[in-house]
């Protein structure tokens, strides 16, 4: 199984997993064109796609799925409450290309696995995913207020965790946001700091995972450096010295990751 992120940040999320003949798009956050290109630069042509799988409706995650679809013909699978608020922001969507799946219950595309598992962000019906592929699984969780015991254990044995990194505490505190987005950012339906995540991958080292991408960089509250050094540095409190990081680019495609 190959995972590629292909954008991933405040501006826009879509990551690309390969499966065998399964292709699977998770999110489409920017432009049809953007998405397309990207695509195009791993050498993956639109068409080729099985489905794009949404784990929730805000607009950084949805924006170019109407037009994929329409454009390629691509189903698009997601849960009902995604699709109740989704549906009036993509646009219309070909019957045949509308799929629906139950938040805690796992399904197949092809021959991968996928569960849908709740997660705690402001958003109609949010959820992470774990895909499962001839024995390896791949840990997609981003868009995350906090962090509950039931998310922890889908993560167990996963041989790469997709996770957010979104800010860093002070930057957000003390930056231009006004105090309301300030709050909905810290509020445990908001996103994750920095911190909150190298604590979440000390429990996931606990659980087996031993390589990570920070995902979701928020543009004006974090840096990459910052990402990557406050959480190395709690990795390493722990003494904690095997876990593989990297982080996810904002707008351009990070590398193809083999599990």
């Amino acid at each position: 199984m190959k995972f590629i992120p292909l954008f991933s940040g405040s501006s826009g999320n879509s990551s690309l997993c390969i499966a065998g003949d399964t292709k699977l798009l998770i999110d489409a956050g920017m432009t049809g064109k953007a998405i397309t290109n990207a695509l195009c630069e791993v050498g993956i042509q639109p068409q080729e796609l099985s489905a794009i799988v949404i784990t929730h409706d805000h607009i950084d995650h949805t924006r170019g799925a109407g037009i994929m679809s329409r454009r390629y013909g691509i189903p698009i699978y997601a849960n009902s409450g995604t699709w109740e608020v989704m549906c009036s922001c993509i646009g219309e969507i070909a019957p045949r290309n509308t799929r629906l799946f139950r938040t805690g219950e796992d399904f197949y595309i092809g021959n991968v696995n996928i569960l849908p598992f709740p997660t705690p962000h402001d958003a109609a019906e949010p959820v992470g995913f774990t895909i499962i592929h001839a024995g390896r699984k791949l840990l997609y969780m981003t868009d995350i207020g906090c962090v509950h015991e039931a998310m922890l254990e889908q993560g167990k044995d996963a041989g790469l965790a997709f996770v957010e990194a979104n800010h860093d505490v002070n930057m957000l505190k003390n930056g231009p946001y006004p105090y309301h987005l300030k709050q909905r950012i810290l509020s445990n339906r908001g996103h994750l700091s920095n911190e909150n995540c190298g604590k979440l991958l000390i429990k996931l080292h606990g659980l087996g995972v031993r390589s990570a991408i920070l995902a979701h960089l928020s543009h004006e509250n974090n840096t990459p450096e910052t990402a990557f050094r406050s959480v190395v540095t709690i990795l390493e409190s722990e003494s904690i010295n095997d876990m593989n990081i990297c982080v996810a680019n904002r707008s351009s495609v990070t590398g193809i990751f083999e599990l």
